[in-house]
């Protein structure tokens, strides 16, 4: 990537420490960390802001993920997105819902719930993949929907959506992703792979503050499905167009995925999302996704010349920005480095390094040093 220290000084913490830890919550760049306080300091002391609202973000999200603005609603995080999702959906007798043994929780709780009664199935990793066969196998007549994350949290593998959703649609079931590990770090391109849910929160690889969230619903699907909430922001606008008349006296919910919300957002944390991501699509998603696996190359290269065991599969396919390695003793690795201003996290009894696009081929070498030390 061009000029990459003119990229770093838009990133304080390059200044502090070597900062690769982009899975678990991102150091805010400068202008998303301005513009979150002039949030606060505009109602502080005028009780308003002239910041522009550009609808809490969704143009710019929709745009990265190559949807309409329609088709996407504010969430507070991933959760939230995820179970409205597993709420919305019908589960005749005997459904199920078809996952994997990789996933973060959030993506298999909504459907642990009794309530809905529905049989969760879990497609086992073969080496750290989860292998399509497998996965065709396990979808049948029955499945309401396949539940993956598009990156895995642990180990970084990369799904194929396209074939899943091929999988998925064949049975008459939806796809619904969660994208925490891949929205703002990899090309999303919901349309090509016909997907039907996907939602993320912000605070990882988009850069942006904890509170901030995207939903996207597939446009035939957004009128097809009854919200599990409803308030003020899941009606048509024109229910508003007058303060001193509201219509309580009958439910009009929109035709967009706005139905979907419920009330007021965190505006402020939207507010720092909205210039995270006008940033991202500044420098161009393929442009960083093609640093990050550069990055991650060099990485990868760095841990096998140690002789320590990769935990990440690393076939070009299925490779993201998370890498992992089997180390001795993760928990107090990482918390030494840490102390050293390196920071990454034990996961899975390895460690999880996560460089974004802003990172050096120096800084993955001071980090490489410093285990290579360690192993002495």
């Amino acid at each position: 990537m061009e000029n990459i220290h003119k990229i770093r000084e838009q990133f304080p913490i390059t200044k502090n420490k070597v900062f690769l830890n982009h899975a678990a919550q991102s150091p805010l760049p400068k202008p998303v960390a301005d513009a979150v306080r002039r949030f606060a300091d505009d109602f502080s002391n005028f009780g308003a802001t002239s910041i522009e609202w550009n609808g809490g973000g969704k143009p710019f999200f929709a745009k990265l993920i190559r949807a309409k603005p329609e088709e996407i609603a504010l969430v507070e995080n991933t959760s939230v997105g995820l179970n409205i999702a597993a709420n919305v959906l019908h589960y005749p007798h005997g459904s199920k819902i078809v996952t994997t043994d990789l996933e973060y929780p959030s993506v298999v709780y909504p459907w642990l719930r009794k309530s809905l009664g529905v049989k969760v199935h879990y497609v086992k990793n073969v080496n750290g993949k989860i292998l399509l066969d497998d996965m065709e196998r396990a979808v049948d007549d029955k499945t309401v929907g396949v539940a993956v994350s598009h990156v895995e949290y642990v180990n970084g593998f990369r799904h194929d959506l396209r074939a899943l959703s091929e999988i998925a649609h064949e049975h008459g079931a939806y796809l619904i992703v969660d994208a925490i590990q891949s929205a703002g770090a990899m090309q999303i391109d919901v349309k090509k792979d016909d997907v039907d849910f996907l939602t993320t929160a912000c605070y990882k690889w988009l850069l942006s503050p904890l509170g901030a969230g995207y939903l996207y619903v597939k446009e035939e699907l957004i009128e097809k499905f009854e919200p599990p909430f409803v308030g003020w922001a899941s009606v048509k606008q024109e229910v508003f167009d007058t303060i001193d008349f509201w219509d309580i006296w009958s439910l009009r919910l929109s035709e967009t995925a706005s139905r979907f919300e419920v009330g007021s957002p965190s505006f402020i944390s939207l507010t720092g999302a909205t210039e995270a991501l006008k940033m991202i699509l500044n420098f161009g998603i393929d442009n960083i996704q093609k640093r990050i696996l550069k990055l991650t190359d060099h990485l990868i290269e760095s841990v096998k010349s140690l002789g320590l065991k990769l935990q990440t599969p690393e076939e070009p396919q299925c490779r993201s920005g998370v890498v992992n390695f089997k180390i001795g003793k993760p928990k107090e690795v990482a918390e030494s480095l840490n102390r050293k201003g390196i920071i990454v996290s034990a996961r899975a009894h390895g460690l999880r390094v996560s460089p974004h696009f802003y990172n050096t081929e120096e800084e993955i070498d001071k980090f490489v040093e410093e285990i290579k030390n360690g192993q002495k």
